[in-house]
């Protein structure tokens, strides 16, 4: 999809080199950009995504890492 946005000079300076540096196109850099930004401000999607892949490899496989990771917690802790 093409669209046309208004950026800040310094903004956009500073994206020219981004894209070079990473040997993207801007294109490119802009999407990533802007689906990190959408991705932060869902943090609903995280959860969906989560919930799938806890599904997907079932409930069993989350209490077993649950249980290992209070217990690396337990041990760390000073009693």
């Amino acid at each position: 999809m093409k669209t046309a946005v208004s950026i800040p000079d310094p903004i956009f300076r500073d994206a020219e080199r981004l894209a070079r540096q990473l040997r993207k196109s801007r294109s490119q850099l802009y999407g990533d950009a802007l689906a990190e930004y959408v991705a932060r401000h869902a943090p609903e999607r995280v959860v969906e995504a989560l919930d799938r892949v806890v599904a997907e490899v079932g409930a069993e496989a989350d209490r077993h890492f649950v249980t290992r990771a209070a217990r690396r917690v337990l041990r760390k802790s000073t009693w």
